[in-house]
This record gives structure tokens, sequence and C-alpha cells, in this order.
């Protein structure tokens, strides 16, 4: 046989496989791809692949002794139990420092343990995040891999030519080891879950608030994107707005209001818990999506329960200039509570984070990116060890001057009966953050009273008879003893 001419292989050739691909092949690499369904490997070559440096392979074998050593092999399969099996088909034609690349949206647990189990028989194991959608992985995505740190220089070159470039610099970069690069990415498609639900909570604010047509808002969207809020997401809510349907009316109005989700979002909020982070914002936006869910339960409430009806009365162009503000200022507190997130994650296990990295990596091709990402980056790089973004001069001043129409906006949401659940979290998030002293105290006191769980006085009060170290117990009613230490804590 001939000496092996693929550069890179991939498993998965439905449209983000076949978009990589493509993209990989224009960057002058010669790629190997398989498919299960072996004809689909067929109709790609005869059809979107023809003419261009595409290997097709028809079997697992073929596949790998068409690559280069070391063999780099991206999946780009369902997650869960369909990596496992690939995973297990490739083990016997692979040999020590081969390389095999999850790119699919696998939970960064499962990434650990495969990174581990596959570091013990001598193979590379990367997971990858990839952001962007169809037309990223086709012309540029954001790209995060992590994983054995020895797999990096044999795919850097490849992962930074065929990711998407903001001034010059590919949105891609090595995030750490294990199962860092899918951890990061769930936290990046958390923060898409709260942009989308704080986009969608102006646009119903818009709309039953103010009572803006659709190419009104369309054309509030259309101005917004040129502002602090230039992103995807924005530019994207713009073309949906302005888009109607064959008989002229907006096709976005016709959508059953009934949101998906696909688990990641859950996974972030899941996560936050298990690391004690309070990552409130994407908590929910997660559930608002399953409020929107119970559409037939809430068609039954709205001809029950009583609210106001939305009827707004003052200047609409102050009211939209207010909104845009307090978009922003949620916006700051969503990245701000992600970025907790990656640090606490990072300290749990070990994972060095470079967070001005990772602002840049989702500046271009990624659903989140925005030009507010490139204020994230400067923050990072002018202190990379900056322990909230809120501690930043920039975000700090931008806060400032967004609060007074945030929290008009918040309560002007609330006359009007129109729900602004991640607006309002954020701000309440907030006020929580910059309180030196929160009503927790009494909840300990509870805690204490209802199941002797303990508490800890404030630093002056530490006496003989509250000590610093250990638990104290109070018997609250006074009858039949007294306040004692403990070291016992619940």
């Amino acid at each position: 046989m001939s000496e092996p001419k693929g550069d890179i292989g991939l498993i998965g050739l439905a449209v983000m496989g076949q978009n990589l691909v493509l993209n990989a092949a224009d960057h002058g690499y010669e790629v190997v791809v398989f498919n299960r369904t072996v004809s689909k490997v067929d109709h790609f070559l005869a059809n979107e692949a023809k003419g261009k440096s595409i290997i097709g392979a028809h079997s697992i074998e073929e596949l790998v002794k068409n690559l280069k050593r070391p063999r780099r092999i991206i999946l780009l399969v369902k997650a869960g139990q369909a990596v496992d099996d690939f995973i297990a088909l490739l083990e016997p034609h692979l040999e020590k420092g081969d390389i095999i690349i999850d790119g699919g949206n696998s939970h960064f647990p499962d990434t650990i343990r495969r990174y581990e189990d596959l570091k013990t028989r001598g193979l590379l194991f990367v997971g990858s995040g990839v952001s962007g959608g169809e037309e990223g992985a086709r012309h540029g995505p954001s790209l995060m891999p992590g994983g054995h740190p020895d797999a990096w220089p044999h795919i850097k070159a490849i992962f930074q030519d065929i990711a998407a470039k903001t001034d010059g610099e590919p949105c891609c970069d090595w995030v750490g080891p294990s199962g860092s690069g899918h951890f990061v990415k769930m936290v990046h498609n958390g923060i898409e879950y709260g942009d989308m639900q704080l986009i969608a909570e102006a646009y119903d604010i818009l709309k039953r608030g103010l009572g803006l047509s659709d190419k009104e808002m369309g054309d509030v969207f259309t101005k917004w994107n040129k502002g602090v809020l230039d992103s995807y997401l924005i530019e994207i809510t713009r073309d949906i707005l302005y888009y109607n349907d064959d008989d002229g009316k907006p096709l976005v109005e016709k959508i059953l209001d009934a949101a998906g989700q696909k688990g990641t979002g859950k996974w972030t909020v899941a996560a936050a818990l298990d690391y004690g982070v309070p990552v409130t914002l994407i908590g929910e936006a997660v559930f608002s999506r399953t409020l929107s869910s119970i559409k037939d339960e809430r068609v039954r409430a709205s001809k029950i329960l009583t609210g106001p009806k939305p009827a707004f009365s003052g200047d609409k162009q102050q009211f939209i200039d207010d909104l845009e503000q307090a978009l922003y200022a949620s916006k700051i507190i969503s990245y701000t509570q992600g970025f907790m997130l990656i640090r606490e994650a990072g300290k749990v296990h070990e994972w060095e984070f470079n967070n001005a990295g990772l602002g840049l990596m989702w500046r271009g091709g990624c659903i989140i990116r925005s030009v507010f990402l490139g204020d994230i980056t400067k923050a990072y790089q002018k202190n990379p060890q900056l322990e909230s973004l809120l501690f930043d001069d920039f975000f700090h001043a931008a806060i400032d001057k967004a609060q007074p129409s945030w929290r008009r906006i918040i309560g002007l949401g609330a006359e009007l009966g129109i729900p602004t659940p991640a607006f309002a979290t954020a701000l309440a998030w907030y006020d929580g953050y910059r309180s030196d002293r929160l009503p927790a105290n009494l909840i300990q006191a509870q805690r204490d009273y209802f199941g002797a769980h303990t508490f800890k006085v404030l630093d002056e009060f530490v006496s003989q008879k509250y000590p610093k170290e250990g638990g104290i117990h109070t018997n609250w009613t006074g009858r039949g003893g007294n306040t004692s230490a403990s070291t016992y804590n619940a």
C-alpha cells in the first residue's frame, strides 16, 4: 500500500461534519472521511466534496490506514454512547501517540472519563468545543480544544487554520487538560441561553409594552447592533423580525412559543450548583424555557389568572434607550457569572484557564460572538488574576452608567405585567453581590433553631462564649439549655 496521505480523519458526515471537512480541505489539508452509513461517504465525495482533497473510507480500518502518523481523528457524532462506540471501534487499529478528538457537545464528566481511560492505553484524547453552527463549521468556527497536552502540537496548525479569525488572531487556543475544553464549551452554551433569554425579554417588552410592530422592532435591533450590543444574536434577531412569510406577515409571530433545549444549559446550572457558584441568570434562562414548554397549561391560566394589561404611557424613545442599557448591564452580569464558574472549576480540577484567551476564542465564529467580548479580553489581558469582571474599571463604569435604566425597565416590566426573569435576576444578583451583609444570618438562625445545624458569629463577636472555630448552637426558646459550642456543621 502507498504511503498514507491523510492529514486528519473525520467520522460523522452530518452537515456539521461535512462543512468542517470542506473547511479543512480549503485550507490545504487532505481529509479522510468515514460515516456509519457508508453510502453517505460516496454521496459526499460525488457531490459536495467533488474535486477536493478528500479521501473516502468504507471502514474504520481503511480510515486509519489512510492517515499519517500520529493519526488525528475527529469524531462529530451524537454525544453519549455513540462516542464510546466509535472509540471502541478505533482502538484496535490505533497506536500509542495517536489522537482521538471528540468535537461533539459531550458532557465534560464523560470527557474526563474517556481522557483518563485512553491515557492508560497510550492514546491522546481531546475534547473540543466547536461553536458557530453550520456556517461556522464551513467558514471558521470557534474551537475550544482541551485534553492530553501532547496532542496540541500535532493539531494546533490545523485547528488554528480552520478556526475563525478576529483581528488576524485565530479564535482557537489550547484550553487545558482533561475535560476542560468541553467544560468551557458547556459554559459558552449556558451563556448563550442567557443571552437568548435576555433578547427574548427585550422583544416581549417592545412588543407588548410599547406595542411596536415587528418592522419597528427590527429597526430597534438594527440600531442596537451598531453600539455596545453589536453581536451575532442581535444581528440574527434583526433578520428574524424583518422576515415576512409568503402572506406578508412576520413568520416569527406564527411560531409556537414553546422553546426547546438540548441540555447544555441544564448542565451549566447543575455544575454551578455542584461547585457552589451563583449562576442565577443562566438558571432563569433554563427555567424560562421549561415554563414556555407548558403551553397548554399557560393558556388555561391566562383565562383564570388576572394581572395588569400592558399600557405604556411616556417617552417611547427613552424607554428603548433604557432597555438597551438594561440589556447591556444584564449581559455583563451573565458573563461575570460564567467566568466565576470557570474560575471555580479551574480550582477544583486544577485547570489553569487563560481567561483572556477564552474571550478571544469567543470573539469570532461562535454563537455568542460580539464586540463586547473584546472588552472582556482586554480586562483579563490587563489583569490575568481578575477576580470578577465587575472589578475591572471598564465594566464597573458600564454598570454604573446602566443602573438607572436597568432599574426603570424592571420596575416598568412589573407594572405592565410583562415577565423579565433574566433582567430581574441579573439585577438581584448584582445587588446581592455588592451587599456586605445579606439576610443569611436569619437563615442560619432558623436552621439552628429547627435542626441544631449550628452557626458562626461575625469576627467582632468572637469570644469565649462564641468561639471562631467549630459551630455554635443555641436553645432559642430559652427553656432547658444554654448556648454551646460544637464541632458539628451541616
